[in-house]
């Protein structure tokens, strides 16, 4: 059918009841663009219907050194995006009842992100997005609609979705920096590095709860003199900053002189950040995760034995269950957890870490003998965690200089601005020795891996076989149960954990049988997810989808309370 087919019909339906919306479902052709009607609200107050335009590219015109690489795709899709929210923005207006005129695409934040909301390729620009069709209670709105549909959505379409319409020399950057940042990534661990922060890359943030940068005179990062490296990347050509070695690192400093703000920096370095974000090229190795202690979690058969031993009434700590995990047990789970997926770098900020598991010095050692203390602290296990396994650890440390023994680089902050003073504190660990005993044996220990029971996890409800629906951007509600990622601080976008809940209800379809081991099961789905996009996880296409890593999907079904693993 053709637009002139649903204009007639929707100023035909002017009137009528809500749920007579219905009869538009279907493909429409305009001049220039395919308008796809996929799903259709039955009620002014329900979620949007769902549409599609798909645009050829003898119309939109792109070229395609644009999205010929992977990197290059993901930030096209992703500045198209921005340009059709900017637009629809612009253009949209309220028209009646409830979401009555709302034309929008997936938000967007600081971070260039793979998104379903725009798919590239040399035959076509496709975008998918919601529509509030209009009602005034519940009838239907045909002239406004016959509007929207008709004359907003090729006003979008015109503005943001072709070539012609856009700054092409905005759009290069955009991509060319994308394409730089993951240059440098693929480069870190064949410099023997986990992190590279860009000399003036700007990392303050404006608060937080907005994550634009500082504007008021930050103070722009300078790399000192012996850890400074550079990279000679594809678009920008020379990028010199710092670069943190694999092995254990240490970021300390005084109070409010910017050790967290780093940290947080290098955090979201796993991700590329949009042209004037300030943090182009704060660039982390793409396995680091982020530990803290998460107090009230539950956790399931996770062997925390490295780290503690010994529970009164002889609790087993090998395979170690319970609803609600304490600051040190939490965090020994969170860090056998993320080596269980594959992390490769630890991300540790003594600000949210539990101090018992963090440190226990000589003079706590002398009142509680070991055998009376079930918690090896983390300072006699991060060394042995990367001689055995070769995982590296970021840790800020404002508090405690007896991590200095153990340390194979130290850097100091001051003012934001960063100071090598590894010899300092190398010198300072010999005059000033703390006699404390190391207590965390020869080795590391045993990284065990798992096996998750399919009925365990289960995304139905007494009235529906599936029930999966995400509050915000820290919870999912998974058939009866709630799970809460608050403290999984690399979660960016609520694209990505409505994509996680698509991937745990695909994971207990596909792949998780009881037998096959959850790193096994991650495997398989990322693979998945990389073979055949992010659509091949869900029944339908869908524009709210943002890709996850493996640590955050992990993270969720750890912390899915119903979850039991094979024994």
């Amino acid at each position: 059918m053709s637009d002139k087919n649903l204009r007639s019909t929707l100023l035909n339906l002017d009137g009528a009841g809500y749920k007579s919306y219905k009869n538009i479902k279907g493909n429409y052709q305009f001049s220039d663009f395919t308008l796809i009607i996929d799903y259709v609200q039955g009620d002014p107050f329900a979620a949007p219907s769902k549409f599609r335009v798909k645009i050829p590219q003898s119309v939109a015109k792109f070229p395609q050194k644009l999205y010929k690489s992977a990197s290059r795709n993901i930030a096209l899709r992703d500045y198209l995006a921005r340009q059709f929210q900017k637009v629809s923005r612009r253009i949209s207006s309220h028209r009646g009842t409830g979401k009555s005129g709302l034309i929008e695409i997936a938000p967007t934040g600081q971070e260039i992100l793979e998104r379903t909301s725009i798919l590239i390729d040399e035959r076509y620009v496709e975008a998918r997005f919601s529509v509030g069709l209009p009602a005034r209670g519940r009838r239907v709105l045909g002239r406004q609609a016959a509007a929207m549909l008709c004359e907003d959505i090729p006003d979008i379409v015109d503005s943001a979705l072709l070539h012609r319409s856009l700054n092409a020399q905005e759009i290069l950057h955009h991509v060319k920096t994308a394409e730089d940042a993951d240059y440098i990534r693929e480069q870190l661990s064949t410099r023997n590095l986990v992190a590279f922060v860009a000399n003036n890359a700007v990392l303050p943030r404006r608060s937080g709860i907005d994550f634009r940068p500082l504007e008021n005179n930050p103070v722009p990062f300078v790399s000192p003199c012996d850890l400074e490296v550079e990279f000679n990347c594809p678009n920008c050509g020379i990028v010199k900053g710092m670069g943190i070695k694999e092995g254990v690192t240490l970021i300390v400093g005084g109070g409010y002189h910017g050790k967290s703000t780093l940290l947080q920096s290098l955090e979201l370095g796993v991700y590329n950040h949009l042209p004037g974000d300030g943090r182009e090229f704060v660039v982390t190795s793409p396995n680091a995760v982020k530990i803290r202690a998460e107090d009230g979690r539950s956790v399931v058969g996770v062997d925390i034995s490295p780290f503690i031993n010994h529970l009164p009434q002889g609790r087993s700590t090998s395979h170690f269950s319970t609803t609600n995990a304490s600051g040190s047990t939490s965090q020994a789970a969170n860090i056998m957890e993320a080596l269980e997926a594959g992390g490769e770098l630890l991300l540790v900020d003594e600000d949210t870490s539990a101090t018992n598991f963090t440190i226990r010095d000589r003079r706590m050692q002398a009142l509680i003998a070991k055998e009376k203390e079930p918690i090896t602290p983390f300072i006699d296990k991060v060394r042995q965690l990367y001689d055995d396994y070769n995982v590296s650890t970021i840790l800020v440390m404002g508090g405690s200089g007896d991590y200095f023994e153990v340390a194979d680089t130290v850097i100091a902050m001051e003012d934001y601005k960063p100071y090598d003073v590894t010899e300092q504190a190398r010198a300072i660990a010999l005059k000033y020795p703390t006699d404390r005993k190391a207590e965390g044996g020869n080795n590391f220990g045993t990284i065990t891996p798992r096996s998750p029971l399919s009925k365990s996890i289960d995304p139905s409800t007494h009235k529906r076989d599936s029930k999966v629906k995400t509050r915000d951007i820290n919870q999912i509600t998974f058939g009866t149960e709630d799970i809460d990622l608050t403290a999984i601080e690399q979660i960016v976008d609520r694209g990505q954990l409505i994509a996680i809940a698509s991937a745990m209800v695909y994971g207990k379809e596909n792949y998780i049988d009881n037998k096959t081991n959850l790193s096994t099961v991650l495997d398989l789905i990322m693979e998945e997810i990389a073979t055949r996009g992010l659509d091949s996880i869900t029944d339908f296409p869908q524009g709210d989808l943002v890709l996850f890593r493996r640590f955050e999907l992990a993270a969720a079904i750890n912390r899915l309370r119903s979850l039991k693993v094979n024994d």
